[in-house]
């Protein structure tokens, strides 16, 4: 019986029984596969390649030599690119490959430690809270809207893509496909199109169906946004709304509108929180980076020894926010972990504001107003979406939490006036905060 028994069958008993007390397999404590250079497998650190035995097919040749390419760093140099590497590949079958390379390690980048300093600096600690939806109470009645202009909607080749396309096969006549087949696009179905879309998707409440009784009311306003903010250019048709990606984008527009001329009147949105961790702080910051582009801080205003800026905006915001009295402290949102939940087109997203800055506004250090800053140098349509969730949805619940203070949000868009901005925008908060106590007295 025991002839029978050969050294294939022994080791697939020992490798069916590794780890197991009292088998075959009871001593063995690591199996490494040949083929683990094969599709499947990666590892950055792979410097050389030896081919010891042909392979079967040129792909899986070329599988073995793409294991060994894969970059050991991502660290940009001084000219915006990556440095080289250099991977060796030996023996059968990469005899043609070139000679070897000798690449000398590179020397790791230096890092500084970005910490919250503490306790020194625990006075300028900067709380918020962390959001991860929104719940807004629907009217059951009449219903308004308050456009502005971030309510316009700019359809373009960049954003729809082409208008136009060329058809050419080999041989035969060329053909121009354009948008002519959404010539015949009237302003009033594709109004009642937009309605429908934002009846059956926004404004209905969970496990609900869609509102029917709002449906003229709500037909009225996208007939006056069709009207009034939406542009059409290069080539562009208002047709092209009937696309459900760009559908949901007027919906958004045409949704912010509304909850806009609602919370003129009472707040009725809600922030959804983090059930898990629903406070943020600056408390917790402490990472390590290579950014060379960073600013030290002030330690009369910021609770971090050093902030990362991604451009030279922020570092000159960071100097006009020091430099003015009204603010106490003011942090970057880099590992602070603040997102904004919000909505462009049918996708769902999150938005990682700049700043959040601490203003004395006239209420007394005991109420502080935090201020959401966004450096925006090039303002697209995503801009608008962003801005939008956070005047409809994110400040107005945060607002209502009752717990986490008061809230608002500020955008610059120009670097030469940003320290004039900035300080207009405060003198209007401390303004409207002057005439508030006026009028109560």
């Amino acid at each position: 019986m025991g002839k029978g028994i050969d050294d294939t069958l022994l080791l697939r008993e020992v490798m069916n029984t590794v780890g197991k007390p009292g088998r075959l397999g009871d001593s063995i404590r690591c199996v490494v596969s040949v083929s683990m250079l094969t599709e499947g497998w990666d590892a950055n650190t792979v410097t050389h390649v030896l081919g010891v035995r042909a392979f079967g097919t040129q792909l899986l040749c070329e599988q073995v030599i793409g294991r060994a390419l894969r970059r050991q760093s991502y660290d940009l140099d001084e000219e915006g690119l990556f440095p080289v590497e250099y991977a060796d590949v030996l023996g059968i079958p990469f005899d043609f490959t070139a000679k070897p390379v000798v690449a000398p390690p590179q020397p790791p980048r230096p890092s500084i430690r970005v910490r919250a300093v503490r306790p020194e600096r625990d006075a300028l600690a900067i709380h918020f809270p962390r959001v991860i939806g929104y719940r807004v109470d629907l009217p059951e009645e009449h219903i308004t809207a308050r456009f502005t202009d971030d309510s316009v909607l700019v359809l373009t080749p960049n954003l729809v893509g082409p208008t136009i396309t060329r058809n050419a096969g080999i041989i035969g006549e060329e053909v121009d496909l354009g948008l002519e087949h959404l010539e015949g696009t009237r302003r009033a179905t594709l109004a009642f199109h937009l309605t429908r879309r934002l009846l059956e998707t926004t404004w209905r409440d969970p496990d609900q169906g869609p509102k029917w009784h709002l449906f003229g009311n709500m037909k009225g306003i996208c007939e006056a946004w069709l009207t009034d903010y939406l542009r059409c250019e290069g080539n562009t048709h208002i047709g092209q709304l009937f696309y459900q990606e760009l559908a949901d984008m007027a919906c958004r527009r045409i949704t912010a509108a509304v909850e806009r001329a609602k919370d003129e009147k009472s707040h009725h949105g809600k922030v959804i929180l983090d059930p898990y961790n629903p406070t943020g702080s600056t408390h917790h910051v402490d990472f390590h980076t290579t950014k060379t582009s960073r600013y030290r801080t002030d330690p009369r205003r910021c609770h971090i020894d050093w902030i990362i800026t991604d451009s030279d905006w922020e570092a000159e915001f960071c100097r006009v926010a020091e430099h003015h009295p009204r603010v106490v402290a003011y942090v970057k949102n880099h590992n602070l972990g603040l997102e904004v939940p919000y909505r462009q087109g049918s996708r769902h997203r999150l938005y990682r504001p700049d700043f959040i800055v601490l203003i004395d506004d006239g209420h007394g250090e005991r109420d502080l107003l935090h201020l959401v800053v966004e450096i925006k140098g090039y303002r697209g349509e995503d801009a608008k979406d962003k801005k939008a969730a956070m005047e409809s949805h994110w400040v107005p619940g945060v607002d209502r939490l009752g717990n986490y203070g008061r809230w608002g949000f500020a955008e610059f868009t120009d670097v030469y006036e940003m320290q004039d901005n900035f300080a207009q925008e405060l003198e209007k908060r401390f303004d409207e905060v002057s005439g508030a106590a006026i009028r109560e007295s």
